[in-house]
Parts: structure tokens; C-alpha cells; sequence
């Protein structure tokens, strides 16, 4: 890219998701990208509360000469979604003369959209498909980039695939990318990044861009059936009683025990809403689905 053109108006890329999923590390990646280019680039983020679930947005602007970090409404060249609702919510900030939207499908059901907390209730979360969302938008990429990233081993890596579709749209080298991501992220998890960003680059420039009904596979951190049965996995090495998980139980059923490690005290009212496995700052909860209970005769 020729950084002497100063003529050339930046080139606009929000980053959204929630915390947890890695939207600064991708803002951070293509901003470094940038800089190696010799090109001016400024980066203005907001972080949730620097809690998982919370929203967070990173705007990076970059060309020859930028003047404000922050994108003018409707001038985002590219949107990149890394949860399909923080997506469609600022939707209204995309070019609607060429503007790219790249999204993962993955579906983060916030529990508050649950009026009626019974196991397979309907919550208020968006209802647009991501053939309709790509149908609007004309230049879209949906795709479950979680999914991708748990086959590569490892599921958090899906903000790569997304960091691999993006760099379809941007006039940079692979090897470049690479190079950055792999001094971006834990040296343990670099080839799974990388494999992860290959696949997502992949995925763009081969696959059907008309995204299915299948492709909006729902991880939704509340969506159990009502028929299914579910445990807690408490893995009492890794709590840290920090207590989150207890306070945000919408269902009081958590508690410390002398120990201050996290137990399920009332089994009967967990809901397995899945957020104290989401909002845990350690990975110490799972909520694991089990078998259907047998029919009885």
C-alpha cells in the first residue's frame, strides 16, 4: 500500500463482540499491520466493564493521514461481528454503498432476554437469519467461525477465522498477517491461530457466500430444552471465590462453601442458564449437557 498518497480518504474497520472473545486482539493485530506499512492509524476502543459478556467495540481507522479515531456513523468500511446481535447493532454504522459486514453466527442469548426463565422458554434475542442480514447488506460473510475454531481444538481462536476473513478485504500479505498474529497471541496457541486464521481466509474465498439456515448454528448461553437433563462441573483448583458467579445467579442457586470454593447449593432451581459458565473469570464452571432421561413405561 503507497502511504504517500495522502489524497486517499482512511480506510474505516469497527470491530465489535463482547468480552471474552478477543475483539481488542484483532483491532490490535490490524493496527500493528498498519503501522509496519508505514500508514497512520488510530484506534479508539471501549471495553465492557472488563467483565466477559460485556460489550466491547474497537474502532481502527488507517491511511496516509487520519485526523479523528473515531468512525463517522455510516462510514465503516468494514464490520467485523464476532456475536451475531453486537452485529446487527451497529449494522446502521456500515457504508451502505460497499461497506463489508464478516460475522460469526455464534449466538450469545443474554439472559435478561428471558422473561420466563423456564428451561426452553423464547427469549427476545434477535430474530434475523443471516441470509436476511446478508440479503441487506450485499457484501456479507456469516459464518460460524466458533464452530471453525473448536474443530482447529481450540474455540476462543475463532476471533482468528474472523481475523482471516477480514484480511480478504484489505490489501495486505498473508505471510504479513501471520507474522503479526503469531506475536499476538500465547506462543502455545500459534499454530492453532494460525491454522484458525487460514481457515476463516479460506472459508471467504471459497465457500458459498450465500450463507444456510445450517450455518446459524446457536451457542447460546441460554437456550436449554426443557426435555434435556444438565450437571455443574466445578473445578474447585481453578475458583478463585471471587464470588461472581454467585452474585449473578439469576436463580440464587450458588453459593461458597467453607472453603470459599463455588458449589451448587439448591440443584432444584439451577436453570442451566449457563451464565455463571460465561461470566466465570477462570474457566472453573461448565454446565454439561447430559442424555435425555429415559422414557418411563
Amino acid at each position: 500500500m503507497d502511504a504517500r498518497a495522502d489524497t486517499t480518504p482512511p480506510t474505516n474497520v469497527l470491530i465489535v463482540g463482547v468480552g471474552g472473545q478477543g475483539v481488542i486482539m484483532v483491532s490490535k493485530v490490524l493496527a500493528q499491520l498498519c503501522q509496519r506499512h508505514g500508514l497512520q492509524v488510530k484506534q479508539s476502543e471501549v471495553h465492557g466493564m472488563a467483565k466477559r459478556g460485556g460489550g466491547v467495540f474497537s474502532h481502527v481507522r488507517f491511511g496516509p493521514q487520519v485526523w479523528s479515531p473515531v468512525i463517522p456513523k455510516g462510514e465503516v468500511d468494514i464490520l467485523v461481528a464476532l456475536e451475531w446481535a453486537e452485529g446487527l447493532r451497529w449494522l446502521n454504522h456500515l457504508r451502505r454503498d460497499g461497506g463489508t459486514f464478516v460475522a460469526d453466527t455464534q449466538q450469545i442469548v443474554p439472559p435478561i432476554s428471558f422473561r420466563n426463565r423456564s428451561r426452553g422458554a423464547r427469549s427476545a434475542y434477535r430474530p434475523e437469519t443471516p441470509a436476511e442480514i446478508v440479503d441487506q447488506v450485499g457484501n456479507g460473510f456469516a459464518l460460524d467461525a466458533t464452530d471453525m475454531a473448536a474443530g482447529l481444538g481450540n474455540a476462543r481462536a475463532a476471533n482468528a477465522v474472523l481475523l482471516g476473513a477480514l484480511s480478504t478485504a484489505l490489501p495486505f500479505s498473508v505471510d504479513g498477517w501471520l507474522e503479526v498474529l503469531s506475536q499476538s497471541v500465547p506462543a502455545r496457541t500459534v499454530e492453532t491461530n494460525r491454522s484458525a486464521f487460514l481457515a476463516g481466509r479460506e472459508w471467504v474465498e471459497t465457500a458459498d457466500r450465500r450463507p444456510t439456515a445450517e450455518a446459524a448454528v446457536v451457542h447460546a448461553v441460554v437456550a436449554p430444552e426443557s426435555q434435556d437433563t444438565y450437571r455443574l462441573e466445578i473445578t474447585e483448583a481453578w475458583c478463585k471465590s471471587c464470588d461472581i458467579c454467585v452474585k449473578m445467579c439469576p436463580e440464587r442457586c450458588l453459593a461458597l462453601n467453607d472453603a470459599q470454593i463455588a458449589v451448587l447449593a439448591v440443584p432444584a432451581a439451577c436453570t442451566a442458564c449457563r451464565l455463571c459458565e460465561w461470566l466465570c473469570p477462570d474457566f472453573a464452571i461448565r454446565v454439561v449437557r447430559e442424555q435425555e432421561p429415559a422414557a418411563v413405561t
